[in-house]
């Protein structure tokens, strides 16, 4: 895959070749001693090469949660450099969870450090806060079209808090939700097969047929699993929308390991759900 193709492109020939998950990489305190590991830089390390090589072949996206890597200091964003260019290296794609959101410069250092093709960080797509204002995010929107990379733009999250935000209406009758979503739809406007500019949202919220999700971009759906969302919901929460819609499974998947082969195991079974739920519209 040449870097300078759009991400949306990249992404939508990865769901149709391995399937549509998304698999987080999610080493929290709780799952590495789970996993038998101590809750340290090496145990962080081990975590992170067991999910790479278990999966990178084989799974669309991986999703790299960067606060558990942060919280170990320098020696812990190591470890994230090396498990994301090895996830490249491997066929995966890389979805950095970081969630940056700020205004001006600072947004566009934020955006250098993940989706500037030189970085160590660089990644295939990073997930964004819009709440700032959407135009805040012009910086990233501009560096990930120069490298061919993507953004996922918080917009219908799954937490409860989240609502008293999103859902918030804004003195032209739209809500603040709805409002990111139309922005999306109009970055991604004439790109084919997908626009590479996506939007979280999630999976456990159940009709959200008042919104209009079709983006033209990727739908990046977190609740499936532990959350209490399965891949049978897919086709009554995104609709029309569901075959861009991108499975987030973490925990789901995570608490089958260290053993690797059934870490293969548990990813291929919620891919395989998820092809039958999306074939079914």
């Amino acid at each position: 895959m040449s870097p300078q193709e759009p991400f949306g492109a990249r992404l939508r020939r990865a769901m149709d070749e391995r399937g549509p998950l998304c698999v987080g990489i999610d080493p929290h305190a709780s799952l590495l001693t789970e996993w038998g590991l101590n809750d340290d830089v090496a145990g962080l390390e081990r975590f992170s090469r067991t999910v790479v090589e278990a999966m990178a072949d084989r799974v669309a996206v991986l999703k790299p949660q960067s606060a558990f890597f942060e919280r170990f200091g320098s020696r812990g964003v190591a470890v994230l450099e090396k498990s994301v260019e090895e996830a490249r290296a491997a066929g995966a794609l890389v979805l950095m969870d970081a969630k940056r959101g700020d205004i001006g410069s600072t947004m566009a250092a934020y955006a250098e450090s993940f989706l500037h093709k030189d970085a160590p960080l660089f990644s295939d797509a990073l997930t964004v806060s819009p709440y700032l204002g959407y135009g805040s995010l012009r910086p990233a929107v501009e560096l990930a079209r120069e490298s061919g990379a993507g953004l996922f733009v918080l917009a219908l999250t799954s937490n409860p808090e989240g609502g008293e935000v999103q859902h918030a209406v804004r003195s032209d009758g739209r809500s603040v939700g709805a409002t990111m979503l139309a922005h999306l739809a109009e970055e991604n406007a004439g790109q084919a097969p997908m626009g590479s500019f996506g939007a979280v949202v999630g999976a456990t919220l159940g009709d959200l047929s008042s919104y209009d999700l079709d983006i033209n971009g990727p739908l990046l759906a977190p609740g499936i699993g532990a959350q209490g969302a399965t891949p049978a919901d897919l086709p009554r929460v995104f609709g029309r929308a569901v075959r861009n819609v991108v499975p987030n499974v973490s925990r789901g998947v995570l608490r089958h390991g260290p053993d690797a082969v059934a870490l293969r195991d548990a990813a291929e079974r919620f891919a395989e759900e998820i092809r039958v739920a999306v074939a079914a519209v």
